[in-house]
């Protein structure tokens, strides 16, 4: 509806008796009542498509601005009259107990204090003495008084901030109204706001911008009010424009708060071109007249915060994701075993892997983690069973063709030779694998190590082999499955977010009879029943000796290995696997 005939602009109408248009203008009608002996001229907004669509203002000030539900409260209105009027608006959260004292004699003489110089300042970026009387700000000789006003009308702080010096500031009044949730200026504007739209700016002289417009907002005098702020400040209030300086870390507090708010919350965006800690301050002393221009531009810009990318954004990320997978790092993600490759499509999401004990696990993935590095891959080794000199030493005896206890007695020229080469490129590889012994380790530490190897290594792919799933810290959870299942959780997280690919070992469950000698399922993987969710393929070693418990890694063992579950793979036997003793390692075989 165009016309007049929508709910919001027959109220004002009917009551105002006036003409309907996009933009009213009318006598105020409140103005002779706040001592004014003309009336100004009161604009109301009923464009309906419109963030301000029913906001009022008064051009002599004579009454803050606001929405249909603070027009009925100033001139007696029914609430029930007002469209969109619910009686969940009218419950009034509890009050805290002010204080009998307050400072709002103080707030008028300094706000006859100011001198001329100070208006001068303030007209640089075209705020008016009108505007200063309004929001009553004063100076107390030196310094500029921003009056934080309560709920409940009276003043019991205010913030001295010495002109042009921002960092130069104390505060004045009762030192519990200093922080926290009081120290938001400003903030019966939000009670004036109800089912309408409000701005939530950083600075006060920023705000002060935007009401000399005419727009309705509060502010926060250092972008940390922004991450302190309660979103349920905001609950009545159907649009709230988040208007925060050009900095990276006011930035970051925005968003932050727009999370906390919600659908409602949109936050406005500077141009690529302007400075750093560039504000609305700014951009007022720049613009000129031109100023309210600039600032519907960015309204009309703005976005809605969602926890959603735009579509255009979604296809093109999609888009992204196909070319990399085409990538040479992503192809290189493989585990150097042919048929295993073959088998899962190279090393990508979560792998769990399970055996029985001593069955050859970690000798398994040390290999093809070290394969990977040395392919310039990204590793981190998060181990909690051998210890770094055993792997270190299992990985030389592997590349030298030396067993371990040779290391000490390189009695001819042909070992040597193989010690050093093998030394190199132990050395080399250690660049792109890092073990990681912290028993303490959380997820989040996990994300900054993996953050670490990508910028050291410049490669956006990283491996992380956790050894084992058992042995990871659980924190505050009693129970080992309890735990796991987090952990799992977690490693989807991070599998989706930063591109990572997992090689997990984890144990088994003994079978009905006490071995570990029931046939390869998903069922036999020990304390977790969400290993066949999380994980994208999850595969046994199987030994093929007959004993039914530890598996003796000295002789010519092997196992096979079978892909018990997968995403996108058909389960089967992957291929049997012989220890090549004493070397520390595997080797592949077709079944």
């Amino acid at each position: 509806m165009t016309d007049g005939k929508d709910q919001i602009s027959r109220f004002y109408l009917e009551h105002l008796k006036a003409e309907w248009q996009e933009v009213v203008s009318i006598d105020c009608p409140f103005c002779r009542d706040h001592g004014y002996e003309n009336p100004g001229r009161m604009t109301i907004f009923l464009k309906q498509d419109s963030f301000f669509y029913g906001y009022f203002r008064c051009h002599n000030r004579c009454v803050p601005g606001g929405f249909p539900l603070w027009f009925a409260h100033l001139a007696a209105i029914p609430f029930t009259d007002v469209p969109g009027y619910t009686t969940d608006l009218e419950a009034v959260p509890e009050q805290p107990e002010y204080p009998i004292d307050n400072i709002n004699d103080e707030i008028h003489g300094y706000r006859d204090r100011i001198i001329d110089p100070i208006y001068s300042l303030f007209k640089q970026s075209c705020i008016t003495k009108s505007t200063l009387t309004e929001m009553q700000i004063g100076f107390n000789g030196r310094y500029l008084v921003y009056p934080y006003f309560q709920e409940d009308d009276n003043c019991y702080s205010a913030r001295c901030v010495y002109p042009d010096k921002n960092d130069d500031f104390f505060w004045h009044g009762h030192q519990d109204f200093t922080a926290e949730p009081y120290n938001l200026f400003n903030r019966r504007d939000i009670h004036h706001c109800e089912n309408g739209a409000l701005f939530v700016c950083e600075g006060e002289n920023n705000l002060l911008t935007l009401k000399q417009l005419g727009f309705p907002g509060v502010a926060v005098s250092h972008f940390t009010g922004l991450e302190k702020l309660s979103a349920r400040l905001f609950d009545k209030v159907k649009t709230v424009f988040i208007c925060a300086v050009n900095s990276k870390e006011s930035e970051t507090a925005a968003k932050n708060l727009a999370s906390r708010i919600g659908y409602k919350a949109r936050i406005l965006s500077w141009d690529v071109n302007v400075s750093s800690h560039y504000s609305l301050w700014d951009l007022a002393k720049d613009s000129g007249k031109s100023f309210g221009q600039k600032m519907s531009e960015m309204v009309r810009k703005s976005r809605a915060f969602s926890p959603f990318h735009s579509p255009g954004l979604e296809h093109d990320l999609f888009v992204d994701n196909l070319r990399k997978e085409q990538s040479e790092d992503y192809l290189k993600l493989s585990s150097g075993f042919p048929l295993l490759d073959n088998a899962l499509g190279g090393i990508h999401g979560i792998n769990v892997v399970g055996g029985a004990p001593k069955v050859g696990k970690s000798t398994f993935m040390i290999q093809i983690a070290t394969e990977m590095a040395l392919k310039r891959i990204p590793v981190l080794y998060y181990d909690f069973e051998n210890g770094r000199q055993k792997i270190y030493q299992r990985t030389l005896s592997r590349l030298s063709r030396l067993a371990t206890d040779q290391f000490s007695a390189l009695d001819n020229e042909n070992k040597r030779s193989r010690f050093d080469v093998a030394n190199e490129k132990l050395k080399n590889l250690l660049f792109f694998m890092r073990v990681i012994n912290d028993r303490k380790v959380t997820p989040e530490i996990m994300r900054k190590h993996i953050d670490f190897i990508r910028h050291e290594t410049r490669n956006e792919y990283t491996v992380v082999v956790i050894d084992s799933l058992h042995k990871l810290p659980f924190n505050e959870f009693s129970e080992q499955r309890t735990g796991i299942d987090a952990w799992l959780r977690q490693l989807e997280s991070i599998r989706d977010e930063l591109h990572v690919s997992f090689l997990v070992i984890s144990e088994l469950s003994r079978g009905a009879m006490g071995s570990y000698r029931d046939a390869p399922h998903l069922g036999v993987f020990k304390g977790s029943g969400d290993i066949e969710y999380s994980a994208d393929n999850a595969m046994v070693l199987f030994p093929d000796q007959s004993q039914d418990d530890e598996v003796d890694l000295t002789s010519d063992s092997g196992n096979s290995l079978w892909l018990v579950a997968s995403r996108e793979h058909s389960p089967g036997r992957v291929a049997d696997y012989r220890l090549d003793y004493p070397f520390w390692g595997f080797t592949e075989h077709s079944i």
